[in-house]
């Protein structure tokens, strides 16, 4: 649905190492770095962006995409690892759909982070 998503992090250094760590079973990784912030990817197409700001952004809702139920449960484990806090452990949510799977943590700046996996168990 969409191109890419841009948003600033209040301590980039912090966002930077939750991110690639939370991430990182899913395949997705720094595409580029530069003056602008960093920016990730999964194929190679920019698809995620971060930049510091001293503005305090509204939190965000992302929701990336696994290709399985393991993908969702390592990379819960990954972003508790990497300091995010628990907002919702790896499960089955039936209020959405029969074979919803998701996990969410909240990352450094507040913002909601889940993955989650449209497909039945293998």
């Amino acid at each position: 649905m969409f191109d890419h998503v841009v948003f600033g992090v209040s301590d980039y250094a912090a966002s930077k190492a939750f991110f690639l760590k939370a991430l990182e079973p899913l395949g997705i990784a720094v595409v580029q770095e530069g003056r602008h912030g960093i920016e990730l990817s999964s194929d190679g197409k920019v698809s995620l962006c971060m930049f510091q700001t001293d503005e305090k952004p509204a939190h965000l809702h992302l929701a990336f995409v696994a290709k399985n139920r393991q993908q969702v449960e390592a990379f819960y484990n990954a972003a508790l690892d990497a300091g995010g806090d628990d907002n919702g452990a790896p499960g089955l949510r039936p209020n959405y759909s029969g074979k919803y799977y998701a996990a969410f943590v909240i990352g450094p700046d507040g913002h909601n982070i889940e993955v989650v996996c449209h497909e039945s168990e293998a």
